[in-house]
């Protein structure tokens, strides 16, 4: 068994409760790298660094951050980065650097901890010695309780760059952690705490369950010494040029697929849509092979056929859940899309011919307007419709507010909701990836949702229903962590 493993068993046998603290370092150890790489990224886009800046960072870099004073010199040397900016835009822009680019360095194995944590009910807190501009994204997608961060002073809503109080930053944060619990009575004999930096060892001290999340080497060896788990997380590695034949190959045995299908559909008597999602279908399973992508359905596979025509609804992770739901769909369905996809070349006339349903979501009025043809598909015609009731993507496994629009229409056409939960999608091609990484998707359909009883003024809290059937079975899912701490088997190409 996995030290991964073992300490997600201890957190499922440990006491419920928010007197039982879960302390988070961010940098490192919720996600690879460092939450600051997209900020230095950003300001060396907009050529703000001067040449003085680029110095103190340098040195910086080659003397390292050892004392609570070297990284007061840290904070020093970054405060032209906030200094004379408006707090609103600076919370904007790590909202936006949290999508784009940090989001995708999420540990997916520190996820499930997170999970593991708030299905226990215990207090979950962020304690990082980054500022609250990187810290606030996370914290709201985790649904933290607190976030301590190193703050900036604010004058008129404008920073100054003055540090309020005392930073974050070893000892610093032990401190701040002990008083956090001191005010909310938190028991830290009892509580749980993660990192990776050697400076955080008087933090992790301060819990009686702490844990170092592939920590260096100081940490380890302490680690080590004292009997801490130590927790080696690393994704497998690809070789890109290898990925990108792969991602390649899975493309073009959907555009092959594709002019096949379209050529079936000439054939006097085989209708368009019908020879189109046909050979899609075949082509779409395929392509998961020569990406190296196999769907494992763990549960529930008898309800993709048993309840059509139906309302499929899946959590939306990534570019590659429509190759998934294509392969466990198959046919008779109907799907729906953002007008932008529509207007992708020849991708987007693909699957126009497949049927699918685009709506321009700037356009929110007429949504049920837009909807129709699905609806009318669905209720006339016994097809059923796949929608991702999310409406977008998320930035991280979290499941999204469900819009209600799905559940009108499955209320209204008189057929049950069928969920079709997503574990790890995301983990093989997150949100922004052009690359598909190989691996194991993992499925799980639950039972059908009967509607017959559903009523307009109910169909927010049915909806709502639905979201936590999702929330509860990616929960407890059961999780297989491999030697090296990685979450998703791996296929040989």
């Amino acid at each position: 068994m996995s030290a991964f493993t073992r300490r997600l068993e201890a957190i499922r046998s440990s006491p419920r409760g928010k007197h039982i603290g879960a302390f988070f370092d961010y940098d490192g150890t919720l996600i690879e790298g460092f939450s600051a790489t997209a900020i230095f990224g950003e300001r060396l886009r907009s050529l703000e660094f001067g040449l003085g800046e680029v110095a103190d960072f340098a040195l910086i870099g080659l003397r390292g951050v050892e004392s609570e004073q070297d990284y007061a010199e840290v904070l020093e040397a970054t405060k032209p980065t906030f200094a004379g900016k408006p707090y609103t835009e600076l919370l904007a822009m790590g909202e936006r650097l949290f999508r784009q680019d940090t989001a995708a360095k999420l540990r997916p194995q520190m996820w499930q901890i997170l999970r593991a944590h708030r299905e226990r009910g215990h207090r979950i807190v962020i304690a990082s010695s980054a500022t609250r501009f990187q810290i606030e994204p996370i914290a709201r997608e985790i649904g933290a309780d607190h976030a301590l961060a190193t703050d900036v002073e604010v004058v008129d809503g404008i920073v100054t760059g003055a540090v309020i109080g005392r930073p974050l930053w070893g000892p610093g944060k032990a401190a701040a952690v002990r008083t956090l619990a001191r005010e909310h009575d938190i028991n830290l004999d009892a509580s749980f705490a993660y990192s990776d930096g050697n400076e955080d060892i008087p933090y992790l001290e301060s819990v009686g369950h702490p844990a170092a999340v592939s920590p260096r080497r100081t940490l380890r060896a302490e680690a080590s010494a004292r009997g801490w788990p130590i927790l080696d997380l690393r994704n497998p590695s690809h070789n890109r040029w290898a990925m990108a034949a792969r991602t390649g190959a899975c493309y073009g045995s959907f555009l092959a697929s594709a002019a096949a299908g379209f050529v079936a559909g000439l054939v006097p008597g085989v209708g368009s849509e019908t020879a189109m999602q046909a050979a899609v279908a075949m082509g779409t399973d395929v392509g998961l092979a020569l990406a190296g992508i196999d769907v494992s359905v763990l549960d529930g596979g008898q309800y993709l056929t048993s309840s059509r025509p139906c309302v499929f609804v899946f959590n939306h992770q990534s570019k590659l859940d429509l190759a998934v739901i294509v392969h466990l769909v198959r046919r008779d369905a109907t799907g729906v899309a953002k007008k932008e996809v529509g207007d992708l070349p020849v991708f987007g006339q693909i699957l126009d011919s497949a049927g699918l349903v685009f709506i321009d979501r700037a356009d929110a009025g007429r949504a049920i307007d837009q909807l129709e043809p699905a609806v009318r598909k669905l209720r006339d015609g016994g097809a059923s419709l796949v929608v991702a009731p999310e409406g977008t993507r998320s930035a991280t496994p979290r499941i999204g507010p469900f819009k209600k629009g799905p559940f009108h229409i499955a209320m209204q056409a008189g057929v049950p909701v069928v969920p079709i939960v997503l574990r790890n999608v995301g983990e093989l091609m997150w949100r922004g990836a052009q690359l598909i990484s190989p691996g194991t998707v993992e499925v799980k359909v639950l039972p059908p949702v009967d509607t017959s009883t559903w009523t307009t003024e109910a169909v927010g809290e049915h909806a709502e229903e639905v979201r936590q059937m999702f929330v509860s079975t990616l929960a407890q899912w059961p999780v297989e962590s491999f030697e090296d701490g990685r979450m998703t088997r791996t296929m040989e190409a």
